[in-house]
């Protein structure tokens, strides 16, 4: 596995070694041990798996602590603009978003450390989105960021998303206090 850090710290893109032939593909998509090593220690303890629309948006989600949630997330097929937001008041970065695309086509694996709110338009009909958690979900500790905020201008480049009605109720990061 290749890792890439990204300009916004503990984010980190994670590109698998793929085998190719005349079948098709493999890769080793989960090592407990080489996923440890690259992210200090981190131990996954929920997976999650949603399938969607070309269109759809799903985010900016994060987690109160103590249920605050790492993710790693690849999608399995179809392909996603990616979005993370640094939600750590004494980061530097605090406030700032980075995208990735992620496709069935790249395999690229993206960690999203607890600290950010997370979300993902996704580009094609039937796409399948898995991400890994660090923690278990926790209804009460659920909050959403929503996703067309002024102040963070994420460039989704997509003009009418799909976007369900909870998300479309997220809090403006300007009256937002960040529980990080």
């Amino acid at each position: 596995m290749k890792t890439e850090t990204c300009p916004l710290e503990g984010l980190i893109i994670i590109q698998p070694q793929v085998f190719h032939d005349s079948r098709g593909y493999f890769f080793e998509s989960f090592n407990k041990k080489k996923l440890e090593s690259i992210l200090n220690g981190v131990e996954f303890v929920q997976d999650n798996q949603s399938f969607s629309c070309k269109n759809v948006l799903r985010g900016l989600h994060f987690q109160h602590p103590p249920y605050a949630q790492g993710k790693l997330v690849r999608v399995v097929r179809g392909a996603v603009l990616d979005v993370a937001v640094d939600l750590r008041k004494k980061s530097p970065t605090y406030g700032q978003h980075f995208c990735i695309f992620l496709s069935e086509k790249n395999q690229t694996m993206f960690y999203i450390p607890p600290g950010f709110a997370h979300g993902f338009l996704t580009l094609e009909d039937n796409t399948i989105f898995l991400y890994k958690c660090t923690n278990y979900y926790e209804k009460s500790s659920e909050d959403c960021i929503v996703w067309n905020d002024p102040t963070l201008n994420i460039p989704w480049n997509v003009e009418n998303p799909i976007v369900s009605e909870k998300d479309q109720q997220g809090k403006l990061f300007s009256s937002f206090i960040s529980p990080f």
